[in-house]
């Protein structure tokens, strides 16, 4: 179980250090009038997720075990839904209703269509 956890954390740590540097480098590229560096993290996020649930469960190149980690330690410091809900509240309380709205449903919907690709691209290896 130690070894479980050791390898949940540095997989959390990896995820934290690539949501940081990806995010980051997207706003700087996109420009800082938007959330864009959080929408490439978790639309990316649910992608990665849907690829590597398929390839464990209905391929099974990856143990549950390696599952595990990779979800659970990678993605769950990767993906930054929080976030996501924060920078959507402030949008409202700053009075930008449509980019709140923008932000709400564009991530949701381009969320579920990257995970659905992810899903499809796992089985196609």
């Amino acid at each position: 179980m130690g070894r479980k956890l050791l390898y949940i954390a540095l997989a959390g740590a990896a995820g934290t250090l690539a949501r940081f540097f990806l995010s980051n480098a997207v706003q700087r590229i996109c420009g800082a009038d938007f959330s864009w560096g959080t929408w490439a993290v978790n639309v990316l996020g649910c992608f990665l997720f849907g690829l590597v649930w398929v390839l464990s469960e209905e391929r099974f190149l990856f143990s549950s075990e390696t599952r595990l980690i990779v979800l659970v330690g990678f993605m769950g410091a990767f993906t930054t839904f929080s976030t996501y809900i924060f920078e959507s509240a402030a949008f409202g309380t700053d009075g930008q209703v449509l980019r709140m709205a923008a932000n709400l449903l564009g991530q949701n919907i381009a969320g579920f269509a990257a995970l659905f690709l992810g899903m499809a691209s796992g089985r196609i290896v």
